[in-house]
C-alpha cells in the first residue's frame, strides 16, 4: 500500500456503525455483513485509514455503569430523543478483554474485514487502553496485585474513586481508573505500571491485538509515563506484593517489541499537556495535536500561526482534527459555519495525521456518547458537505501526500492596515510538479494582505491561480509577484486553495 506522508484517518464508531446495517437486514450484522460499497465508498473518499472504536470485548458491569451513572444517563437522554434502556453498550475504554466482541463475529470476522480493507488500499486501526481494564477484566479475581489498590478508609472519604472488588484473594478495595485531574471512570479499575508482572502482561497484550490490524490509537498515552503516574498514585502504587517499583518508561520497550514483528506498524498516541514530544522521542510514529484544535476554537490567529513554525518533521507527526468522539461536533463548536470552514481548511491542509470523525462529513452536531450503541440521526447539512466533498478531493493530491510544506510571511497591503496579521498563508510543492497555495483570514474582519513567495520559483514567468473551493482565477506576472507579493483581499473566515500553474507549460 501506498504510504502517504500526510494520511487521512476515518474514525467509526463500530457497534453505531454495525448497528445500521442490522437494521437494514432485520438482524444483529457482524463484520462480515459490512457491504462492499460500504468499504468502496471508504476508499473512493481518500481515506488511508479506517479507525474501528470499540472492538473488543466489554462486559456487564461496565453496561451496569454506564446505564445507572446519572449524569451520563440525564446526557443521554438530552441528546438521543428516542433514547431507551437498551441504548445503553458501555463504554468501549472498558475493556473486559482483548479478543473482538462476539456481537461482532469475534477475532476471525474482524481478520476477513481488514483483508477486504487491505484490499483497497486502506489500513486498519484499532484501539489499546494502558491505563485501566473494565471491573470485570479475569485480572481484577486472578491478579489483583496488578491493580492500584486503596484501603477502606479511601472507599469512605473517596467513593468516586474506589470500589469494593471480589478477586480469589477475598475482598479489595481498586482504585478506579483516572487522570490526575479529574474524578475516577467508575466502569473501570487503575492498572499499577510499577508493577513489574503487570507490565510484562501489557507488553503481551499488545503484541496480540498489534497483530490485528496495521496500526493502534494509544488511549491517554501520556498517563503511563514514570513521572505522571508517580504524580497522580504516589505511594499508592508501590506494588502491594512485596516486590521492587519499576520506574523505567513502559513504551520504549512495548513499542519495540511490536516492531520487532511489524516494522511498520503505526503507533498514534492520544497525548496532553505538552507531551506529544515525549511520547514521539518513545517510539511513537504520531500524536494528538490538541494544541492546534484549542487555538482555532479561541480564534486566536497569532497562536496559531507560532504553533506552525514548529518543526516540520514535528507538525508530520501530528494529527490534526476538528472533532472525535472525546470532543464536541466541529458543526456545534465552531460556529457560524465560515468558521468552520476556515479552520477546517487550516487543520487539514497543514502537515500531519488528518482525522476525521463519523458524522463530520455531513455536519453531525450532535456529538455521540461512546456509552451508546447509536447516535442521533440528522440531516445531511449540504453547505458542509460539499466542502468536505471538495476538501477530500483535494486531499488526494499529490501535493499533500508527499510534497514540501512552507510556511508563507504576509506583509501589509498597506501603512496602517495591520489585517494582514489576520492570515494564515501556506504553500505545498510537488517534486514532481505542482504547487497549491492556502490562504485563510482567520478573523471576523475583512483583510487584505501581500503573501510573499519564493523568488526562485516565481520570477520570470507568469502564473495562473485558480481556487479549488471556488470560482476564482487571476493571473498574475512574477515580475510583479516576487517583489511585491500576491495582493488578496478576503472577507471575514474567507479561503482560498490555489491550485498555481505556469501559464504556457
Amino acid at each position: 500500500m501506498e504510504s502517504a506522508l500526510s494520511p487521512s484517518l476515518y474514525e467509526i464508531a463500530t457497534r453505531d456503525w454495525l448497528g445500521g446495517f442490522s437494521r437494514t437486514l432485520g438482524r444483529p450484522a457482524t463484520f462480515d455483513d459490512v457491504p462492499d460499497q460500504a468499504l468502496d465508498q471508504i476508499a473512493a473518499l481518500g481515506f488511508d485509514w479506517v479507525w474501528l472504536l470499540g472492538v473488543w470485548q466489554t462486559g456487564a458491569v461496565g453496561r451496569e455503569v454506564s446505564l445507572n451513572h446519572p449524569e451520563w444517563s440525564r446526557w443521554y437522554r438530552a441528546h438521543l430523543a428516542d433514547f431507551t434502556d437498551q441504548d445503553v453498550c458501555g463504554s468501549p475504554f472498558a475493556i473486559q478483554g482483548y479478543s473482538v466482541d462476539r456481537d461482532f463475529g469475534g477475532d476471525e470476522a474482524l481478520a476477513r474485514l481488514r483483508t477486504r480493507l487491505r484490499a483497497r488500499g486502506v489500513h486498519l486501526m484499532l484501539d489499546f487502553v494502558p491505563n485501566h481494564t473494565a471491573r470485570d477484566h479475569p485480572w481484577v479475581e486472578q491478579h489483583p496485585e496488578y491493580y492500584i489498590a486503596g484501603t477502606l478508609a479511601d472507599l469512605g472519604r473517596e467513593p468516586g474513586n474506589y470500589a469494593r472488588a471480589e478477586t480469589a484473594a477475598g475482598s479489595r478495595v481498586l482504585a478506579f481508573g483516572r487522570d490526575p485531574y479529574f474524578p475516577g471512570w467508575p466502569d473501570t479499575f487503575q492498572l499499577n505500571y510499577r508493577h513489574p508482572a503487570l507490565r510484562a502482561a501489557m507488553r503481551d497484550v499488545l503484541v496480540k491485538v498489534a497483530a490485528q490490524c496495521d496500526g493502534l490509537r494509544c488511549d491517554m498515552a501520556m498517563l503511563v509515563l514514570p513521572d505522571i503516574f508517580a504524580r497522580t498514585w504516589k505511594e499508592a502504587s508501590v506494588p502491594t506484593d512485596g516486590g521492587p517499583p519499576e520506574d523505567s518508561p513502559f513504551w520504549p520497550d512495548a513499542i519495540a517489541r511490536v516492531r520487532t514483528e511489524t516494522p511498520e506498524f503505526l503507533f498514534l498516541a492520544e497525548a496532553y499537556w505538552d507531551l506529544e514530544w515525549t511520547l514521539q522521542r518513545q517510539g511513537f510514529d504520531v500524536t494528538y495535536d490538541k494544541r492546534l484544535y484549542d487555538r482555532l476554537h479561541a480564534q486566536d490567529v497569532t497562536a496559531v500561526r507560532d504553533h506552525l513554525r514548529a518543526d516540520v518533521d514535528f507538525q508530520r507527526r501530528s494529527a490534526r482534527f476538528l472533532e472525535n468522539h472525546d470532543e464536541p461536533r466541529a458543526a456545534f463548536a465552531f460556529v457560524p459555519w465560515e468558521v468552520h470552514r476556515a479552520a477546517a481548511t487550516v487543520t487539514f491542509l497543514v502537515p500531519g495525521l488528518r482525522l476525521f470523525h463519523q458524522g463530520e462529513l455531513e455536519g453531525a452536531a450532535i456529538r455521540a456518547s461512546v456509552h451508546l450503541a447509536r447516535r442521533a440521526i440528522e440531516p445531511v447539512n449540504p453547505p458542509v458537505a460539499e466542502f468536505y466533498a471538495r476538501l477530500l478531493e483535494i486531499l488526494k493530491r499529490p501535493e499533500l501526500r508527499r510534497g514540501r510544506w512552507t510556511l508563507r510571511e504576509c506583509r501589509q497591503a498597506w501603512n496602517e492596515n495591520t489585517t494582514s496579521e489576520q492570515f494564515l498563508t501556506f504553500m505545498w510543492e510537488d517534486p514532481a510538479g505542482g504547487t497549491l497555495l492556502i490562504a485563510v483570514n482567520y478573523a471576523p474582519d475583512q483583510g487584505q494582505c501581500y503573501v510573499v513567495l519564493p523568488h526562485e520559483v516565481f520570477a520570470g514567468k507568469t502564473w495562473t491561480f485558480r481556487d479549488l473551493t471556488g470560482p476564482f482565477e487571476y493571473q498574475r506576472s512574477g515580475d510583479d509577484l516576487v517583489p511585491h507579493g500576491l495582493y488578496l483581499d478576503l472577507p471575514p473566515w474567507g479561503t482560498h486553495v490555489f491550485e498555481v500553474s505556469q501559464v504556457g507549460a
